[in-house]
């Protein structure tokens, strides 16, 4: 057997800047490991709804040896903050994304691997020593913060660890340490591919979905930042999809009056470039949600509404695009508003 080592990526954090009302998504992928000149992936099949993202690879062993490979499925950093919200679709700290896999129709047991950094500094084994969670937020990473001695607090506040935010909880002025270091994380397991033989795997979790309580890329441009050319470059809303939106104005003077809350979905899916040589075939499938809804993505190729709420797209040798992920926009129809 030949072993491969995993690569040592890490997803950042992906989606629009935050703002009031505004819950920024993390974006995530599929499968990584280190580039092997004999492993193929023959095909995958993606599916992608704001509930529920499912994928399903088959790689084959193109040699006449197997090939064992540590696999990652990488997390996207999730940075601490006192100023803005992410969108965490769980509460498990050690499965916030539900995620699980299988490996030929048998579950796979994974391994997840956690760091804390501050200023590009490794401060997880600080962290776990002092009894502090290492997901940079929720009430027991507060609690235990808040727990410290005050010596212990000052050490976390001088490495950039934490800050402290202070507020009146009417009986007087209270602090609290927030956590501001990133997580990193990732999922790794170990997988043989026989040779000349075709391999199945399949995963699924929940995606983290942002978003915000109207439609904001009507609006004119402000504080040096274009809504309409920000959106049109990340999700292709061409005039078609903007002509739709503006048609639903109450007043076309109010850009934020349209019927309509967006959610954002963000995968990323050149980790499928690991693999030897291009995808075979890949199958695309986009759900809106809700029939009333609008839905906006970038695609280079055909498009076909399969159902009320589905697209569906295709390519044979096929090959991540360049520099740009998988970014869907949603609008969800406002309930009671007309359709």
């Amino acid at each position: 057997m030949r072993p491969l080592h995993l690569l040592a990526v890490l997803l950042p954090v992906v989606g629009p800047a935050a703002a009031n009302d505004t819950m920024s998504q993390l974006g995530t992928g599929g499968l990584i490991f280190l580039t092997s000149e004999h492993v193929s992936m023959q095909s995958e099949d993606l599916f992608v709804s704001p509930e529920q993202v499912r994928v399903r690879y088959e790689f084959v062993n193109n040699s006449d040896a197997d090939e064992t490979a540590l696999v990652s499925f990488p997390l996207p950093d999730i940075q601490g903050s006192g100023d803005f919200m992410v969108s965490v679709p769980g509460e498990d700290p050690d499965n916030i994304f539900g995620f699980t896999t299988t490996f030929d129709g048998k579950p796979v047991e994974l391994t997840l691997h956690q760091y804390a950094f501050a200023f590009g500094v490794d401060q997880t084994d600080l962290l776990v020593e002092l009894g502090v969670p290492l997901i940079p937020f929720g009430t027991a990473t507060t609690e235990a913060l808040n727990a410290l001695a005050e010596a212990d607090q000052r050490h976390l506040l001088h490495l950039g660890l934490v800050i402290p935010m202070q507020y009146d909880s009417g009986g007087g002025w209270q602090t609290d340490y927030v956590p501001v270091w990133t997580l990193k994380s990732a999922y790794t397991w170990e997988a043989t591919f026989r040779a000349g033989e075709i391999a199945e795997v399949e995963h699924s979790y929940v995606p983290s979905v942002g978003g915000t309580v109207a439609v904001t890329f009507l609006s004119p441009p402000y504080d040096g930042y274009d809504p309409a050319t920000d959106y049109l470059k990340r999700y292709c809303t061409d005039d078609g999809f903007v002509n739709a939106v503006r048609k639903t104005l109450p007043n076309p003077e109010e850009p934020y009056g349209a019927p309509f809350t967006e959610s954002w979905i963000s995968y990323i899916w050149s980790t499928g470039a690991n693999w030897s040589g291009a995808i075979g075939r890949f199958h695309l499938t986009i759900d809106k949600g809700r029939p009333e809804n609008l839905v906006s993505f970038c695609w280079d190729g055909k498009v076909t509404k399969t159902s009320p709420t589905t697209f569906e797209m295709e390519a044979t040798d096929w090959f991540p695009p360049y520099n740009r992920e998988l970014e869907v926009l949603i609008l969800n129809r406002n309930e009671g508003s007309a359709g």
